[in-house]
């Protein structure tokens, strides 16, 4: 099952890379959201979140912060 997965992240940001490229080396597909140049995607982000930092995931409504790759793992059934 594919599910909804959604990365608040900034071009420059090291863990919002790393936590793509897992994403992609597990043939997740995902939504990339800069948040460096979207006003209003940010403020998204730090209400789902209450962070301010990058990355922040959203995979069906769980809020994961940072890669926290047993989370993620876990949150996509691998």
């Amino acid at each position: 099952m594919n599910k909804t997965v959604k990365i608040y992240s900034t071009p420059i940001c090291p863990w919002c890379i790393r936590t793509k490229q897992f994403l992609k080396d597990n043939n997740i597909t995902f939504e990339d959201i800069d948040v460096s140049n979207n006003q209003q995607a940010a403020e998204e982000m730090v209400q789902k979140s209450g962070q301010m930092g990058v990355s922040v995931l959203d995979i069906e409504g769980e809020i994961i912060v940072g890669f926290d790759k047993e989370r993620i793992k876990s949150a996509l059934g691998l």
